[in-house]
């Protein structure tokens, strides 16, 4: 069967996002031992959404992605298998997380937080096929509660010198720009190395992600 799942770690147009706001959520999590503590937004397009909770100064992101076998709606409760992020719909994947009747679904997390300010240097978490899984329930209340735990593969990213030179002033200004907005908001804007402008070091390592809790009111 087809796995259909969400178009992971793609930037999304605002105008197609379905996104709540309510100040009511929250979510928790031990980040190499250390709290993170923030309000979590829901993004859906459709029948596909993902669960992100940010903050600034330093930019934090944590991203969670549910997908089901046949592309509806993601609404019930159970056990999700985390698999590999960068890859996450292959037929190894598939075949692991539906043909053992564990698991209602597949899910990814990643994790980025902003080791240099103004976002000069990052330090990227991405979830992996070590059998580990996220517990969801969905309420009568319509809130939904995710509990976790995971040891993501970590990577280092540094801003490219050209980036920084031809980017200039305007470049500062445009991170500046961004950091009030997910300040503001709460929403993701360009919390993510990849894709702009930065360059992945050869230092890996691991974010160990421990008694993750999300309590979230789910878009209708």
């Amino acid at each position: 069967m087809k796995y259909f799942f969400l178009l992971l770690f793609t930037q999304l147009s605002a105008t197609l996002m379905m996104a709540q706001t309510d100040t009511t959520s929250t979510m928790s999590v031990m980040v190499n031992g250390k709290e993170y503590k923030t309000v979590p937004r829901h993004i859906r397009i459709s029948n596909y959404g993902y669960i992100t909770g940010n903050a600034i100064n330093p930019d934090k992101s944590l991203r969670i992605w549910l997908g089901t076998y046949d592309g509806s709606a993601v609404k019930e409760s159970g056990t999700y298998l985390i698999v590999d992020a960068d890859y996450p719909d292959t037929q190894e994947n598939i075949k692991t997380a539906y043909s053992s009747g564990m698991y209602k679904g597949i899910a990814a997390i990643k994790y980025v937080e902003e080791t240099k300010s103004p976002r000069m240097e990052y330090h990227v978490g991405m979830s992996n096929n070590k059998g580990e899984t996220i517990e969801v329930k969905f309420g009568n209340d319509g809130y939904a509660e995710f509990t976790f735990n995971s040891v993501l593969n970590g990577t280092w990213w540094k801003e490219k010198g050209t980036a920084t030179a031809f980017g200039g002033l305007g470049r500062i200004v445009n991170k500046m720009e961004d950091k009030a907005v997910t300040g503001a908001t709460g929403f993701d804007q360009d919390i993510d190395p990849e894709g702009n402008g930065y360059k992945k070091q050869k230092e890996t390592d691991m974010i160990t992600l421990t008694n993750g809790k999300v309590r979230i009111k789910m878009a209708n």
